[in-house]
């Protein structure tokens, strides 16, 4: 399949890559594009703008926030009105994946598809793909969606809906790796180390990947470099707050872990970890 791909960071360009190794024909565009070298000599053309990548069958989309994706699609030679049909893979708001379906609705078609999993996992071709659009929008993409994922999750034919799903889920994350730090912390005060505790809850009733996963890196304090940056996380825990806002939702521990996301970037800067969290909260132990 002809595919443009729009957005070469950590995860953008792992999913390029393994477009590529699946044999689609690729164009790419990225803000800096040095950072698309490898890609084009592996096979890939460089479009001259984010327009240019959006002249075939469809174009990827995988940046960091609201403002980039808008940037991409309604700047200047952005990819409203070309024939490509948009799936967007970022994390965004659903105000915006609202506003998106219905612009692209007239020509190209808009299918949201963010994907759960860090990038060893996009570069291992084993994300999540949570996908939302007309079934036949997300039929085109399946070729699409198994290189980059090792399943997809089609959760409706309103876009929205994979916006929900995914918002959702990052707070889930969140509120995992809040309770891992706190019980941690906890069972350090009480003598026991925090490589034990993990022992403990990913052997028994805790045995999932967001435990073992985010586990090993407060255990082993990896939170540099960042898999996803604190600031990212930030993002998402306000869009999933506006979202609640919307429909009414109570949220209460969402604003437990957005307070100690904040307090992780001003203490530690933002190039830590979302799960540098964990550091926040040994620190109002006294545990640094």
């Amino acid at each position: 399949m002809k595919v443009g791909f729009i957005g070469l960071g950590q995860m953008g360009h792992a999913m390029a890559a393994n477009l590529l190794k699946a044999g689609h024909e690729l164009t790419v565009w990225n803000r800096s594009a040095d950072k698309a070298g490898d890609l084009v000599a592996a096979g890939a053309r460089l479009a001259a703008s984010p327009a240019e990548a959006a002249e075939d069958d469809v174009v990827m989309t995988m940046l960091a926030d609201d403002a980039a994706v808008e940037a991409v699609v309604y700047g200047e030679n952005g990819i409203l009105g070309a024939p490509a049909l948009h799936v967007s893979h970022s994390t965004i708001g659903v105000p915006l994946v609202e506003r998106l379906t219905r612009d692209h609705a007239a020509r190209s078609g808009f299918v949201a598809a963010p994907v759960f999993g860090r990038p060893p996992a996009a570069q291992a071709g084993k994300l999540f793909v949570v996908a939302a659009g007309a079934d036949e929008a997300v039929e085109r993409c399946a070729p699409l969606f198994e290189a980059v994922g090792q399943r997809t999750f089609q959760v409706g034919t309103t876009p929205s809906a994979a916006s929900v799903v995914k918002l959702g889920g990052n707070f889930m994350i969140m509120a995992a790796v809040e309770a891992m730090a706190e019980a941690m912390t906890l069972a350090e005060a009480g003598g026991v180390e925090r490589r034990a505790m993990l022992e403990v809850l990913t052997g028994t009733i805790f045995n999932a990947p967001v435990y073992s996963l985010y586990g090993e890196l407060l255990v082993e304090d990896r939170f540099r470099p960042a898999g996803f940056a604190a600031p990212l996380g930030l993002k998402d825990m306000n869009l999933a707050d506006a979202a609640a806002t919307a429909a009414r939702v109570s949220m209460p521990v969402l604003g437990v872990v957005r307070d100690q996301l904040r307090a992780a970037i001003a203490n530690h800067g933002p190039d830590v970890d979302w799960a540098g969290i964990a550091l926040s909260v040994r620190q109002a132990a006294g545990r640094t």
